[in-house]
C-alpha cells in the first residue's frame, strides 16, 4: 500500500461537500408532524344543524290571563370532529356531537364534503357512528390500545377547534382512569386526562399516539382551567362498536357465532345448524384472519364483516389447540319481519319509507332516511303521543331507521308494555322541530 494513502486512511479523508450537508427539513421532522401527516385525510370536521326549544318569558297580557308561555325553536348550527374507521365510509365520533340533529355535514381536509347519516349512537358512553357514501377510496385510522397507556407518553390530537379545521396539538397523557360529572345522576368514567389543547369543536376527534395509532376519543374540557381535557379510551371504543355496528342486523347475514370484543376474539357461541357450525368452527377458538386480513382483536372481525351480504364465502383462519386451522363460512340470509304490521299493531301508525320526492313535498332535505307517517289509529299510542301525518321517524332506541323492514328488525322483540324511543322530525311553520318520543308497546 503506497504511504500516502495509509496515511489517509489511517487520519480519516475529508469529508466530500455531499455528506457534509445535512437536510434542515429532517432535522426539524418530529413524530408529530409525521402523525399529522399520515392521519389528517382521516379526520372529519363534522358541521351539524339542529333546533332547539325555546320557551318566551309572559308579558303583561299573559300573566293577566295565565295564559301558557309560548314556546319557538331557535335553529343552530354546531362542529365537531370524526375519523374514519372503515374505507366503507364508517366514522367515529362523540354522540353529543350528533344527537338531535337534523342534518350532518362531513367535511375532509381537502374539502370534499359529504352528506352523513346517524348508524347508531350511546349517549351514555358519548359514543357513536355515522356513515358517508364515498366515491372515492378512503384513508381509515388504525384503532390501538388504551390498556398499556403510560402516563407522561406523548399523545397528539387532531380536531376542529372553534371550526379551525384539522387543527393539530401535542401533549401528554396526565393521568388515567379520571371520572367527570356529567349532572347530578350521571358520570363518565376511566377518561384519559390530557394536557394537548382540546378546545369546543375537537369533540370527536382522535387522541393518537406516535404511532399514528387512535388511542382515546376526544370528549370534553374543564371550561375553568388551562390544558385539561379529557378522551374516552379507545378500548371503550371497541367495547361499544360491535353493538353498534350491529353487522348481522344491518345487513341481514347470519353466522350463527359470536366472538369477544377484546384481543382475544375468541369464539363464545356458536348456533346448530349455523354457517359457523358447519364451517366447524366451536366454542373456545380463537379467529386469527378473514379474507387473509388478520385480526387485533374482536372489533376487527365486526369491521372486517362490514359490507358483507348473503350468500358470500368468508375464508376464516383459527387457532385450535395451539394450532391455526383454516375454513370457509357461507353467510346465509337473515329474513326480515314485517315492519309495517309491527308498528301498526303495537304503536297504531302506519309508515311509508321516506323518498326523495316526500321529503321535498314536506319540506325537508331530499337526502334525509327514515319513515313517514301516513296514518294515525285513534285512541293508540301513537295518537296519545301526538304523532301526526307527515312526521319522519329517524330512529328507535339507539339505531337509525332507513326502511320499514329495518324498522321491523328493530322492533321484532318489544313486548307489550316496553318502552322505545322514537326520533322524530316534523316541518312545522318552515322550521324543522327534532324531538324524542317515547312509546309504550300494545
Amino acid at each position: 500500500m503506497k504511504p500516502l494513502l495509509l496515511i489517509a486512511i489511517l487520519l480519516g479523508a475529508p469529508a466530500t461537500a455531499a455528506s457534509a450537508q445535512v437536510d434542515p427539513m429532517a432535522q426539524r421532522r418530529t413524530a408529530v408532524v409525521d402523525v399529522f401527516e399520515q392521519c389528517k385525510d382521516a379526520v372529519v370536521n363534522i358541521s351539524s344543524t339542529h333546533l332547539v326549544k325555546v320557551e318566551s318569558g309572559h308579558g303583561l297580557f299573559e300573566e293577566l290571563f295565565q295564559m301558557p308561555r309560548r314556546q319557538r325553536y331557535r335553529k343552530y348550527s354546531s362542529v365537531g370532529s370524526g375519523f374514519v374507521f372503515h374505507k366503507d365510509g364508517y366514522i367515529a365520533t362523540n354522540a353529543h356531537v350528533v344527537a338531535r340533529t337534523a342534518e350532518i355535514r362531513v367535511i375532509f381536509s381537502d374539502e370534499t364534503e359529504y352528506g352523513a347519516r346517524v348508524i347508531a349512537m350511546d349517549e351514555k358512553s358519548d359514543l357513536a357512528v355515522i356513515k358517508i357514501e364515498p366515491n372515492r377510496e378512503l384513508k381509515t385510522l388504525k384503532l390501538g390500545s388504551s390498556s398499556d397507556l403510560m402516563v407522561g407518553e406523548t399523545v397528539i390530537a387532531i380536531g376542529n377547534p372553534l371550526n379551525y379545521r384539522h387543527t393539530v396539538t401535542a401533549g401528554v397523557v396526565s393521568a388515567l382512569d379520571r371520572e367527570i360529572p356529567i349532572d347530578r345522576e350521571t358520570s363518565m368514567t376511566g377518561l384519559i386526562q390530557t394536557d394537548a389543547s382540546i378546545n369546543p369543536g375537537n369533540s370527536g376527534g382522535p387522541l393518537l399516539n406516535v404511532l399514528g395509532n387512535v388511542i382515546g376519543v376526544n370528549t370534553a374540557i374543564r371550561g375553568d382551567a388551562q390544558n385539561i381535557g379529557f378522551a374516552i379510551p379507545v378500548d371503550q371504543l371497541r367495547q361499544a362498536l360491535p353493538e353498534l355496528l350491529d353487522v348481522e342486523r344491518r345487513y341481514r347475514i347470519v353466522t350463527g357465532m359470536s366472538v369477544t370484543p377484546d384481543k382475544r376474539c375468541m369464539v363464545v357461541r356458536v348456533d346448530g345448524e349455523s354457517p359457523a357450525f358447519k364451517a366447524r368452527i366451536e366454542v373456545g377458538d380463537r379467529i386469527e384472519a378473514i379474507d387473509g386480513d388478520d385480526l387485533g382483536s374482536g372489533i376487527d372481525y365486526a369491521i372486517a364483516m362490514l359490507g358483507r351480504k348473503a350468500g358470500d364465502r368468508i375464508r376464516i383462519r383459527y387457532r385450535r389447540g395451539g394450532r391455526s386451522q383454516d375454513t370457509v363460512m357461507t353467510l346465509d340470509e337473515r329474513p326480515r319481519p314485517q315492519g309495517g304490521q309491527i308498528l301498526r299493531d303495537r304503536f297504531g301508525m302506519q309508515v311509508v319509507q321516506l323518498t326523495p320526492e316526500r321529503a321535498r313535498k314536506v319540506g325537508l332535505s331530499a337526502g334525509l332516511r327514515g319513515l313517514m307517517v301516513t296514518e294515525i289509529t285513534p285512541r293508540s299510542a301513537a295518537a296519545r303521543a301526538r304523532f301526526r301525518k307527515g312526521d319522519i321517524i329517524t330512529s328507535l332506541g339507539r339505531y337509525q331507521v332507513d326502511d320499514v323492514d329495518e324498522a321491523g328488525e328493530l322492533l321484532e322483540k318489544v313486548e307489550p308494555g316496553q318502552i322505545v324511543a322514537f326520533g322524530v322530525l316534523r316541518a312545522a311553520r318552515g322550521m324543522i322541530i327534532r324531538q324524542n318520543v317515547r312509546l309504550k308497546a300494545e
